[in-house]
């Protein structure tokens, strides 16, 4: 069992995220509302202060303050199913402002209802 994390940078593509999910038998996850490091960052420091910043600032859209957090307990065969998902609606990962996907281990959970992780 794993912890299926997706930070989502276009945030206007959630409901069609989430009911590509649904079609998918996956449900049951949290949705937070996140920001980025360098957005926060970039709001309180001078270029002069954090000299990368600069070229950060270049990569983010300043329309976009917020992203997604969705964090989803899935079995290891539903991490690829999701992640396809995933890229079905926000387009490849590798590419620039589509968001970011990772897992991690669960080695105890409880409070699922039956089933809802396998």
């Amino acid at each position: 069992m794993k912890l299926l994390t997706f930070v989502l940078n276009q945030t206007e593509k959630l409901d069609e995220l989430l009911t590509e999910f649904a079609h998918m038998g996956i449900g049951g996850g949290t949705i937070l509302e996140s920001t980025g490091m360098a957005r926060v960052l970039g709001g309180h420091h001078d270029e002069e202060d954090i000299p990368f910043l600069g070229s950060l600032r270049s990569l983010l859209d300043p329309q976009r303050e917020k992203s997604r957090t969705i964090l989803l307990v899935l079995s290891d065969e539903m991490i690829p199913v999701a992640v396809d998902a995933f890229e079905r609606v926000v387009g490849d990962l590798s590419h620039r402002d589509t968001g970011i996907a990772f897992s991690v281990p669960i080695d105890f959970v409880k409070g699922l209802p039956t089933g809802g992780a396998e």
